[in-house]
């Protein structure tokens, strides 16, 4: 059986508590502030250029000489289907329209997967973060072995038992058991099958009778209640994303936090409507346009990512941000407004851990 304790002991952490990685949230300060706390900050770099995350590896670095988590994508390319895009463009053309830009001819795919993407895994080998996870699937052997060669704890996210039992396979150290109330972007291995969307109480009970890895709870935790809650279930750690996306240290703009603040944070939604991908946010107008009835499929993952990306980045000049992309978990109004390290007191006195 795995224990808490032997798990923060392998990655000499103090704290079973894990910042969620949050491609575009989290930042060198964020996670360097929860690594330097005793717990384990994570970057995610699914989203940027190899230089943006050389960049923030290195910063990281020298913010913190404690472990940290670097986590990737690996989801399948995009399926590219003209007739499906070209659809979901034209669909979204009044709203183009109306945040001053024409309609776009074409979408590009915004992210490489980590799957084809040599020279990220070259950089990590090369840089060799403490912990690399893998979210929307996982890499081949021969990556899984290299990283395990070069020292390097993995993770890799499950949503379901069969997802997990894959993980295990591969030879991966531990898995992160993401129930349905997590915020951002569904781990799910394959988005065109049927997600049973099981809760995180459900799945962390499941993966840690049926596997042999240690399981890490992830979503729906914001407070140490919670984290203690899941440990008792099973879990030896919890991963936490929306419970930090207020600290001063993370990304999030200014109408980010006002609605993670306010009414707003109150309805959260798992919609492809965004990226192409289930993923849990608050509610905005692209949302509920995006899923009117008659409107279109989505464009594939991340071309839909494109089209939302570029509404949003004219409709915010124009002081609108209604078709910006606000991930939170349906903890979301449990939120608190705390500089990382006080947010990580807090949740270990709430969890009744000790320095």
């Amino acid at each position: 059986m795995h224990t808490t304790s032997n798990f923060i002991e392998k990655l000499s952490i103090r704290f079973p508590i894990i910042q969620a990685p949050m491609a575009g949230v989290s930042t060198p300060e964020l996670a360097a502030a929860v690594s330097n706390a005793g717990g384990l900050g994570s970057l995610g770099i699914g989203a940027s250029t190899i230089d943006q995350a050389r960049n923030m590896i290195e910063q990281t670095r020298r913010l913190t000489g404690q472990p940290f988590n670097v986590n990737v994508f690996c989801h399948a390319p995009a399926k590219r289907d003209p007739v499906r895009e070209k659809a979901w463009l034209a669909y979204l053309a009044p709203l183009f329209s109306e945040a001053g830009l024409d309609t776009p001819d074409q979408l590009d795919e915004i992210y490489t997967s980590f799957l084809v993407d040599d020279e990220q895994f070259e950089m990590l080998l090369e840089l060799r973060p403490a912990v690399v996870s893998f979210h929307f699937g996982i890499p081949s052997a021969d990556c899984i072995a290299c990283l395990r060669e070069a020292g390097i704890y993995t993770l890799a996210t499950a949503t379901n038992l069969y997802e997990a039992t894959l993980i295990e396979q591969a030879g991966i150290d531990a898995i992160v058991a993401q129930g349905t109330e997590a915020g951002g972007h569904r781990g799910m291995f394959n988005p065109e099958i049927t997600d049973e969307c099981l809760s995180t109480m459900v799945l962390v009970r499941l993966l840690a009778a049926k596997t042999t890895r240690p399981i890490i709870a992830a979503g729906g935790i914001m407070d140490g209640y919670a984290i203690r809650s899941m440990l008792s279930l099973g879990a030896v750690a919890a991963q936490m994303g929306t419970a930090f996306v207020l600290c001063p240290e993370s990304a999030a703009n200014t109408a980010y936090r006002k609605n993670l603040k306010g009414q707003r944070a109150t309805q959260t939604r798992l919609t492809d409507v965004l990226s192409g991908r289930p993923a849990r946010g608050m509610v905005n107008r692209l949302v509920t346009f995006g899923e009117a009835d008659g409107s279109p499929f989505p464009a594939d993952y991340p071309l839909a990512y494109d089209a939302a990306k570029r509404l949003n980045g004219a409709a915010s000049k124009l002081g609108n941000n209604e078709f910006a992309a606000q991930w939170a978990g349906q903890g979301a109004p449990l939120a608190r407004e705390l500089p990382a390290s006080d947010l990580m007191r807090v949740l270990m006195a709430e969890t009744r851990i000790e320095e």
